[in-house]
């Protein structure tokens, strides 16, 4: 269902009683990391929709364990899917000084109220607070001294190696380490981010974001339009970068007709998403306790027990990847068969789409995410039933070759979606971007699912050929960073109270 037919059933556009001048717009815009163009086609097309009523009790110690608060699950097209809030902001930071114990007080309260006068819904705001590794260096002795080593956890695989490690670029990254990769349309090299802090926001409401972000870093004193005394955060921080993500049906394809993209005819009305699928069905996302150090009876990646310290801690990946949508709707040739079997699998292609395929998408956005075994990106890529005879490799099966417990459950759980911006584009210009952002048990779990949605191995073992395999070409990752997300009782500058 498109975003204008649900606002016709009843619920606010943001428009309705969200008016604003163009002055205000452009500091809005500025503050959550968008053209004030973008912002305006968002106020004017997203819809805050009805949810169900907030979860009572204690907030999860797993940061981003939200499921619980937000709407019951709905079938779309006949899969069933759960729809996170609609706007997410990724704000990243550095420090300016080392953190005092007065600072981590002053966080910890700042969050505390904050999710006093917003309820921990979609109509009020989700926040997650993680770290990178250049915090913990601040720490007496870095990442190698004895404050880290006596509490952070260790590999069950290698005792050596904490599940927190640096981002590598992965396989079809442009970079050095990848001399033969290149990208025809944005050919922008990854960097290594080397954030202290990332901050996620994640509301119905991008002016409760707004307001939050101004109020935590920027010394307002309202929340909630009440006056409300400074956070007491200003000049701690350095904002380093705000990447503003939105996910809501329809709404990729509104902004590319108000933003005149010139393949906005093809992009799917009913898909949340920039490429015309759906990346929000229940069956891609692992549940909560298995991503995290801890684990549960499904898996369990390190040591880490009940009694450590960051026991429901878990890694989150942020990336900043560019879409080349022009090239993934590229007429004649990337007709929706080829599409789906990119997305998902080539033997069979889960669905062959319309006569028409291109307009409107082509075919069907939500198509079911199964699990077929993990050998079966072998034999896509050996050519075995095919659709066209070839050789493929499925963005979907190649992940499948490593993202799944013994008992076929995901080991991951996403919290990604579509931006608008011009953030590390070449010629300045605003294009689709994936905010893509993930939770897994360790660092070394994400580079082995990202080296397998590359599965290079298979490419040169199968002579697979390049525009047949997933979505590689058509992504460009320009930033990429992994932090650790502390539990919420270590959520204001973790072991910081130890030093």
């Amino acid at each position: 269902m498109s975003c204008r037919r649900e606002a016709a059933r009843g619920e606010r556009r943001a428009t309705d009683t969200d008016a604003f001048t163009r002055r205000t717009a452009v500091k809005r815009a500025a503050t959550l990391g968008l053209a004030a163009s973008t912002l305006g086609a968002l106020d004017l097309f997203a819809f805050a929709p009805a949810r169900a009523a907030a979860a009572k009790g204690a907030l999860p110690e797993i940061q981003y364990q939200i499921e619980k608060y937000l709407e019951s699950p709905v079938s779309v097209e006949g899969v069933r899917v759960r729809f996170a809030p609609v706007y997410t902001v990724f704000l990243t930071a550095t420090l300016a000084r080392t953190p005092t114990s007065t600072d981590q007080e002053a966080l910890a309260a700042a969050l505390t109220k904050v999710e006093s006068v917003y309820p921990f819904t979609p109509s009020g705001v989700f926040l997650t607070v993680a770290y990178g590794i250049p915090y913990f260096e601040r720490l007496p002795g870095g990442m190698t001294g004895s404050l880290v080593s006596a509490n952070m956890p260790r590999l069950s695989s290698d005792p050596s190696r904490y599940p927190l490690e640096e981002a590598v670029p992965a396989p079809t990254d442009v970079s050095p380490l990848n001399p033969g990769v290149k990208k025809r349309t944005f050919n922008v090299p990854v960097a290594i981010e080397s954030n202290e802090v990332v901050l996620a926001l994640r509301s119905d409401s991008s002016a409760n974001i707004d307001e939050i972000v101004s109020w935590l870093f920027e010394g307002a004193t309202t929340l909630a339009g009440k006056a409300t005394p400074a956070s007491g955060l200003e000049g701690l921080f350095d904002v380093t970068s705000r990447r503003l993500m939105f996910n809501q049906q329809g709404l990729p394809r509104r902004v590319a007709e108000e933003e005149g993209l010139p393949y906005a005819q093809t992009v799917n009305p009913v898909s949340p998403m920039w490429m015309g699928f759906m990346d929000q069905q229940l069956g891609s996302a692992g549940a909560p306790a298995v991503t995290t150090f801890e684990g549960n009876a499904t898996a369990h990646f390190t040591n880490a027990t009940s009694r450590n310290y960051f026991a429901k801690a878990s890694i989150m990946h942020l990336s900043h990847v560019i879409q080349d949508l022009g090239q993934f709707y590229e007429r004649p040739g990337e007709t929706y068969v080829r599409r789906c079997a990119a997305m998902f699998r080539a033997n069979p292609v889960p669905n062959t789409g319309y006569a028409d395929q291109f307009t409107n998408g082509g075919g069907p956005a939500a198509i079911k995410n199964t699990f077929d075994g993990t050998s079966a990106a072998e034999t896509e890529a050996e050519a075995q039933d095919t659709f066209d005879g070839a050789r493929h490799l499925g963005h979907t099966t190649a992940l499948q070759r490593v993202s799944r417990a013994f008992n076929h459950d995901p080991l991951h759980i996403r919290a990604d979606g579509p931006g608008f911006d011009a953030m590390d584009v070449p010629d300045g210009t605003a294009q689709p971007k994936l905010q893509f952002s993930i939770f897994v048990p360790t660092a070394e779990f994400f580079q082995t699912m990202r080296e397998s949605q590359a599965s290079d191995d298979l490419v040169e073992r199968f002579g697979v050929p390049e525009e047949n395999v997933g979505l590689e070409r058509f992504i460009t990752a320009t930033r990429r960073q992994n932090f650790l997300v502390p539990p919420r009782r270590h959520r204001a500058f973790p072991l910081l109270e130890l030093a």
